[in-house]
């Protein structure tokens, strides 16, 4: 069991969730985070106008439950790092509703920012879950599979991925004035990895796994939507954006 005396010298690690009619899948999730070996020091769920029970969830999972009324995952997510670091975490872990983190994963976190005083962000890979086996498959290889070798030489590092990433509050009060968490219509954590830099020493380890839901997959209709997604964050983000630009400011 993890006691105060394990606490004393280590960092504090809130965990943040954007949440949005996702009852059964949150009751999952913070059912996950309490069983890990290290406990995360406490939990923000933010509810993005729910219509179901996921606020009940929350507060029944011993959740810290704020509302944002604005619609999207850009905006329930930058509340949620505001009130992880307003409360005084050092590191704010992140996952989505439906994310399923084995029982290390926020002592692994913990031990990477511990190993490396110069770590800006983690991320890791995500496993999917539910539906067939072929749409799980084509999912983790065309999809997440795709995601680093895409991103990491088009952005100069490797890109936080939303349901499994882990960064220092400092990085994030750093950025939380150039990113666009007022737009719902973009990919929240495509647009934060965009205004990092590779001076932030963003790592991915691919080892690092959750548990991910395969329904963004569930029709060709979804999966072109968050295509198109990714589209229009790259273009609200430009020239930020652009890799070239990107590269001559490193030099």
């Amino acid at each position: 069991m993890y006691t105060e005396e394990d606490a004393a010298g280590h960092p504090i690690i809130g965990v943040a969730i954007p949440c949005r009619n996702d009852a059964g899948f949150l009751r999952v999730c913070l059912s996950a985070l309490k069983n890990q070996t290290r406990p995360p020091d406490f939990v923000v769920v933010v509810d993005n106008a729910s219509e179901d029970d996921s606020p009940s969830v929350a507060r029944s999972g011993g959740a810290i439950l704020l509302h944002q009324p604005q619609i999207g995952i850009w905006p329930a997510a930058a509340m949620a790092y505001d009130e992880v670091a307003e409360r005084g975490a050092d590191i704010i872990a992140r996952v989505d509703t439906d994310s399923v983190p084995p029982a290390n994963w926020i002592e692994r976190i913990e031990n990477a920012f511990l190993e490396d005083p110069t770590l800006g962000a983690i991320s890791g890979m995500g496993d999917f879950y539910g539906g067939p086996p072929i749409r799980r498959w084509l999912g983790q290889k065309f999809y997440l599979g795709a995601m680093s070798p895409i991103m990491t030489p088009w952005l100069g590092h490797p890109v936080a991925f939303g349901s499994n990433f882990a960064m220092r509050t400092g990085l994030w009060l750093k950025l939380r004035d150039r990113v666009l968490s007022d737009r719902a219509d973009i990919h929240d954590d495509l647009d934060l990895s965009i205004r990092m830099r590779p001076s932030d020493n963003i790592v991915f380890d691919e080892t690092l796994r959750v548990g991910v839901s395969a329904r963004p997959f569930a029709t060709p209709a979804a999966l072109g939507s968050r295509l198109a997604k990714a589209l229009r964050t790259f273009a609200a983000s430009w020239p930020e954006a652009n890799p070239i630009r990107r590269r001559r400011e490193e030099r």
